[in-house]
């Protein structure tokens, strides 16, 4: 078993707060010295109220999920003598009601690949996502479903 730490930093900086109007910008930070700008996402709340160029929470969900994936996917091709030279994937998580709340009610993972000579067949990358997707910690923790939508 392990843990894993994040430090949410915010400050009012001199703002009301209760009339609404503070900013939602923040910090994360984490234990290897990384620093992300975070902030609510401009579809939450007006974009005056946040940074529009931060992640919002949303974003990094999306991007936990993704990563978590394309880190599986890279193992088990390596294990399987598959070798990747590129993996770019444009993953998109759609926000709206689940049972009358907002969630995230699905993440499409779009990636693309590039193997150093004869690529799998799409069977055999099929089966690698698949087996990615079943050992993804993130994904096991999550309930909205994921998808892989494969262009290869």
């Amino acid at each position: 078993m392990s843990e894993h730490l994040a430090r949410i930093r915010w400050q009012r900086d001199g703002a009301v707060f209760t009339d609404q109007r503070y900013s939602r910008a923040h910090r994360w930070e984490f234990d290897g010295g990384a620093q992300v700008p975070a902030a609510a996402s401009p579809d939450v709340v007006a974009p005056a109220l946040t940074d529009v160029s931060a992640v919002d929470p949303e974003e990094a969900f999306v991007a936990a999920v993704a990563s978590c994936h394309m880190l599986w996917f890279l193992s088990l091709a390596a294990a399987a003598g598959v070798c990747v030279d590129s993996y770019d994937d444009q993953a998109v998580g759609t926000l709206g009601k689940v049972d009358g709340r907002l969630a995230i009610r699905e993440i499409v993972l779009r990636p693309r690949l590039t193997f150093a000579g004869e690529a799998p067949t799409a069977e055999r990358i099929a089966a690698l996502h698949e087996a990615a997707h079943e050992r993804c910690f993130i994904a096991n923790s999550v309930r909205c479903p994921i998808r892989v939508q494969s262009g290869d």
